[in-house]
């Protein structure tokens, strides 16, 4: 079953999360109900793009008014493909959620305890990894391309959670909407490095189609990580949207050639009432 379902036309929540945790909000938005024009129409939230930083400014701000998460409770990231992940806290809140130069530095994900604050990563046809802890209710997200995927990202954040004192049997994690492995095709080189990290008998996660051209399974090759690092196959959701098939809902930055926007993923606890 599809964990994501359309909340509004800017933004999907994960449904069984909604209902299972209340008080956590997750997502992932849309590219409709913004305020971007041409090749960034029109909810961009992408503010390295090249997209008028005020339309950007104006849809961050739509999307904190519906999700109920003020600006200043955002934290955000210069993403770099890389497998840093930080820990952050409240009072961290606001960085990165206007000011581009004022994000976390080379940082694809983020992991925290506290209450008050929305994690957010952006996206056009990456991975979106989504991390809860049920007893704790600590959680993180990360954003996994094909480099951070090879380097194991998702590793890294179970090495996180496994850090400050939390069971394996506790952690829950979806896989957000992304490019599909019928859309996303690399080369040898990337299947050359995917492979240094599969154990023979592992299954592989592309198929040749061509000499050199080999469609990818970004999702399921995460999900073997997960599973491989000690996450319970049953706590893992996998979801089936694609960034690139489905043009009435994303960005997608191999279907428009590079000219495009940001999607957004974002988790974050509600404060106590």
């Amino acid at each position: 079953m599809e964990p994501f379902i359309l909340k509004k036309n800017e933004y999907f929540v994960i449904q069984e999360w909604a209902e299972k945790f209340p008080g956590l909000v997750a997502g992932f938005t849309t590219k409709n109900g913004g305020f971007s024009e041409n090749d960034f129409s029109s909810m961009n939230l992408g503010l390295h793009v090249n997209d008028k930083q005020e339309s950007v400014r104006q849809n961050r701000e739509h999307i904190a008014k519906c999700v109920s998460f003020p600006l200043h409770t955002w934290v955000a990231a210069e993403q770099t493909h890389e497998i840093h992940i930080e820990k952050v806290m409240k009072s961290s809140g606001g960085k990165g959620s206007i000011d581009y130069q004022d994000a976390f530095k080379a940082t694809d994900g983020f992991f925290t305890i506290d209450k008050g604050l929305l994690l957010t990563l952006c996206y056009a046809d990456c991975v979106p990894l989504y991390f809860c802890h049920e007893e704790t209710g600590a959680i993180g997200t990360s954003h996994a391309g094909w480099k951070g995927t090879v380097n194991g990202i998702a590793k890294e954040m179970v090495v996180v959670f496994k850090n400050e004192g939390m069971d394996m049997e506790g952690i829950h994690v979806v896989i957000g909407p992304s490019i599909c492995q019928q859309c996303y095709i690399v080369d040898g080189r990337v299947i050359s490095l995917i492979d240094k990290n599969l154990n023979e008998s592992d299954e592989k996660f592309y198929k040749q189609i061509a000499e050199n051209q080999f469609q990818l399974d970004l999702k399921q090759l995460n999900r073997h990580i997960l599973l491989k690092s000690g996450v319970q196959d049953k706590n893992i959701k996998v979801s089936n949207l694609c960034t690139s098939c489905q043009s009435e809902h994303f960005f997608s930055h191999r279907r428009d050639k590079g000219k495009t926007g940001r999607m957004m993923s974002f988790i974050g606890w509600k404060e106590d009432l």
